[in-house]
């Protein structure tokens, strides 16, 4: 495919693979957009917090208003020996464009820019606004993006009534599944007590290893609730467990672990961290934890905007999107405590943060195409 004959969707998201937008880097992508979106009319106002570009643009002051939320930053790469092509040189190849961000989730925020582009030039005059809400903070520690773009928004009264987040929420092709929502997320880091020794003397030490095997097992193994009728049930996982000098003659005097909840609405916070730390005390183990809860669970019901998307996607692909709630965690856990319906559509998630990350051609212009359709239900 020549390059000048690149479909306009196309090319902007190679424009932004270019751009070595590792987390917190924006690295440009940004700007990129911004002096687009004034190129139609937006209202642009970048927003620095620390370290983190974000990126506020508006058309219109009437409501409704719809924003598309997305982040320019992506995830390192690896080492670069290991891609059939370099990850940040975009790469079409049978009908595929490669490259660091094509899935997670610069394709998504490049249909969005044109999707509007399209709409705005032969729509000038609508009822209503439509916004971007862009960060380069989200594959990170999500302090200095959204989160602090939504408290000036809130803090100024603008009110999004709304958001459609790009995130990668399809399966096998594009339009066939929407996140309605996301399960939280409970991070616990736990250290487990015992009293370092010979290995050869046992009696006079205490193996946190052994100790602690009994009630690992049982936390590994406990249903903590079924889950309702939009989320699955919640699940445990342990990610991390060290103990030992490194020393092959020495009983380990603690041993610490990091286990991470993905929990549903079926349960609560406190109700995981009481049956956590009972489970603990049951098998008289000496501990300490901290806990850290980085995203409460969001839903969306169903109501005019998921019939509204599901719809643009039906009048493009034929699909009747199923609606889910599964997934890690995304920046529309920030948007959705103001009140605003949060919708996730993007490509599929096949290869996302994966070596060789890449969108289909048509996926990507058919998504372009979702994006303008669901403008036109909003606003015709």
């Amino acid at each position: 495919m020549i390059k000048s004959k690149l479909p306009s969707v196309v090319d902007l998201t190679s424009q932004l693979i270019a751009c070595p937008s590792v987390t917190p880097q924006d690295a440009g992508c940004q700007k990129i957009i911004s002096q687009r979106l004034a190129a139609i009319g937006f209202q642009c106002e970048p927003m620095q917090f620390s370290d983190v570009n974000n990126l506020w643009a508006r058309y219109g002051t009437r409501s409704p208003l719809i924003v598309f939320a997305g982040h320019t930053d992506v995830v390192p790469p690896g080492p670069t020996s290991d891609w059939s092509s370099p990850p940040f040189q975009p790469d079409i190849r049978d009908n595929t464009l490669y490259g660091r961000g094509a899935v997670d989730m610069k394709s998504a925020i490049a249909a969005m820019v044109t999707a509007v582009e399209t709409f705005v030039k032969t729509n000038p005059i609508f009822p209503g606004s439509i916004g971007f809400l862009l960060t380069s903070d989200e594959e990170g520690s999500a302090i200095n993006g959204t989160v602090k773009v939504m408290e000036t928004l809130l803090q100024r009264g603008e009110k999004i009534d709304y958001c459609l987040v790009g995130e990668p929420s399809s399966n096998k092709k594009v339009g066939d599944q929407i996140r309605i929502g996301r399960r939280g997320s409970l991070h616990a880091k736990i250290t487990i007590h015992g009293k370092q020794g010979h290995v050869a003397h046992p009696h006079l030490a205490m193996n946190p290893i052994h100790t602690s095997a009994n009630a690992l097992h049982e936390l590994a193994g406990i249903e903590w609730d079924k889950g309702n009728e939009y989320y699955p049930p919640t699940t445990f996982q342990i990610s991390n467990i060290h103990s030992g000098t490194g020393a092959a003659n020495v009983i380990p005097g603690h041993l610490d672990l990091l286990c991470n909840f993905r929990f549903s609405t079926a349960v609560t916070v406190n109700e995981l961290k009481e049956r956590t730390e009972a489970i603990l005390k049951k098998h008289g183990l000496q501990y300490n934890v901290e806990w850290h809860i980085s995203a409460e669970p969001f839903l969306t019901k169903k109501g005019k905007f998921i019939s509204l998307v599901q719809q643009a996607i039906q009048d493009i692909t034929g699909l009747s999107a199923v609606l889910s709630t599964g997934g890690g965690t995304s920046d529309g856990r920030f948007i959705a405590p103001t009140g605003t319906e949060v919708i996730e559509l993007g490509v599929s998630n096949a290869t996302a943060h994966h070596v060789n990350e890449c969108v289909d051609l048509d996926e990507l212009i058919t998504l372009e195409r979702i994006y303008n359709t669901l403008l036109h239900h909003i606003f015709d």
